[in-house]
This record gives C-alpha cells, structure tokens and sequence, in this order.
C-alpha cells in the first residue's frame, strides 16, 4: 500500500498536481534522494527516461534531490559497481541523515543493477526506501506481483527479462516494488 501512495504521488507529480496526495508524501519524508541508475550506453549523469519525471517530482515535492549512480553502464554488462554504488550512497546517507527516505529508480542495466542492490539493503537501508520503479529489467522474474505491464496491467506478469536467472527481487521488497515489463509477443 505504501508503494502505491509513493507512485501514485510520483504519477502525479510527473503529469498534474494532486495537493492531497503530495502533502501525504512530504509529511512522510520531509527530505528524500531519488537514486537513479541508467541503462547501458546512457552517460554518467541522469537516465534520459526518469528525466523529465525526476524533474516534476522535484518541483512539486519540496526536500528531494537526485543521485545519478556512478557505473559504466557499458556493453559488457557488469553492473556490479552501480550495485555497489547505490547500497553505498544509502548506507553512507543514512549515517548523516537518518531520517532520509529513498526512492531507487534503474531502467535497463540499471534496473539489474538496483534489483541486485536489493537484498543488500536490509534494517534502516530497507525502511528508508520507500519504493523501487525499474523499467526494461534483465532480471524481470515471472510471477511476481509487483509485475506489470507499460499500462500498469498484468500482461507481462508471467514474462521473465532475458537475465532472470542472475537476480532477482527479494519477496521482502515486492511490496514496495514495481517493475515495468514492455514485452510484445510474436
């Protein structure tokens, strides 16, 4: 229920103002980080599909910043690093501010790269984040309920990404996880 209050208020924010629903979101984290992981072949720096999104949320949410994790996000694959980057940046966040709420977004790569953050980021990691939005994940396992399809439905729901076997979301974080599948049959 919670994933879905912070989706719902980042879906408002990304298209109109909805006053309730994004005063419920500040109340709850007066200051949070939006950790975003790129896909492969994307510079280091924000991943052009949470741009504009990222953008709105910041305006219409007072108290956030964003976190563009540092990884090559090469051809070869190997997300390690970026994995290792975003447990790092909440750990490291947390020992400062821990008050700080934490919202990890990965598209492509970076989605296999979050997802195995994932079971790294246990006690007050695994409380500070709020919610988990992959989009294109190698690692997308069938089955499971945080699944859904570009239009928010089941279609992909029992479709698995072409890397499930390397990873997968722990059934602790499906709750407060979406993973946005694109699959088109042929």
């Amino acid at each position: 229920m919670q994933l879905q209050n912070i989706v719902l208020a980042l879906a408002a924010a990304a298209t109109t103002a909805q006053a309730g629903v994004i005063a419920e979101r500040q109340n709850a984290c007066s200051s949070y980080t939006i950790i975003n992981t790129r896909g492969t072949g994307e510079a280091q720096g924000p991943s052009a599909g949470f741009r504009t999104m990222n953008s709105n949320i910041q305006r219409q949410l007072s108290g956030g910043k964003v976190y563009n994790t540092v990884y090559a996000a090469d051809a070869s694959q190997n997300s390690a690093a970026g994995t290792a980057d975003i447990v790092r940046k909440v750990q490291s966040t947390l020992q400062t501010n821990p008050n700080e709420c934490f919202f990890l977004e990965g598209y492509s790569q970076g989605a296999a790269a979050t997802t195995n953050a994932l079971p790294k980021l246990t006690g007050a990691s695994f409380t500070a984040v709020k919610g988990v939005f992959l989009i294109g994940n190698p690692e997308h396992r069938s089955g499971l309920a945080c699944n859904v399809d570009t239009n928010g439905g089941t279609t992909t729901k029992n479709v698995n990404g072409l890397s499930y076997t390397l990873g997968r979301i722990p059934d602790n974080w499906v709750s407060k996880t979406l993973d946005v599948c694109n699959y088109v049959s042929s």
